[in-house]
């Protein structure tokens, strides 16, 4: 199998589609590689946020954990993002006063199964952002894309979940 370069890599996710060829450049430029086991948890809820995803390989599932036990809500493959909350400025992953409690149900990443990604510090795409406005819009415009796939896929999920209660309700 051909190793290649955390750029090359980076060049050939679908995320990198429609990005003008030296925006597209720039931001392959940040990528690194990183590598997570099965069940590793990749964040949790109110720890430092750092980093933005790519999936190259494997699969990650993005799940509440009440102590019932954990809540899957999406599950991201090979070619998806997640991790973009860290891009926005934000600490913490998702914004919480406390942090979770037994009362609180925390969110956290896992990966599903041996999984390699693509990392990019979220300074440093700010830092890019900022800097040239232009490759921000198109960055964020994409972020706000796959915010509102990930929304629709937690709505659908829960009208799975709860529809057949509310019909019998009168819904």
């Amino acid at each position: 199998m051909n190793a290649q370069s955390p750029m090359a890599l980076a060049r050939e996710q679908p995320f990198f589609a429609g990005l003008d060829p030296q925006d597209a450049d720039q931001l392959a430029a940040l990528a690194r590689e990183v590598r997570f086991a099965k069940d590793e948890v990749i964040y949790r809820e109110g720890e430092e946020c750092q980093d933005f995803y790519l999936v190259v390989s494997g699969r990650v599932v993005l799940e509440i954990t009440p102590p019932s036990g954990p809540f899957p809500f999406d599950t991201v493959e090979a070619g998806e993002e997640f991790g973009w909350t860290a891009v926005l400025g934000s600490h913490d992953r998702v914004l919480l006063e406390q942090p979770p409690t037994d009362d609180l149900q925390a969110l956290q990443a896992r990966a599903l199964q041996d999984t390699r990604v693509l990392a990019f510090v979220a300074a440093r795409l700010r830092a890019l952002c900022e800097s040239d406005r232009a490759f921000g819009y198109d960055l964020m415009r994409k972020l706000l894309a796959s915010a509102v796939e990930r929304l629709q896929a937690v709505r659908l999920e829960v009208m799975d979940l709860y529809w057949p209660v509310a019909r019998r309700a009168g819904a």
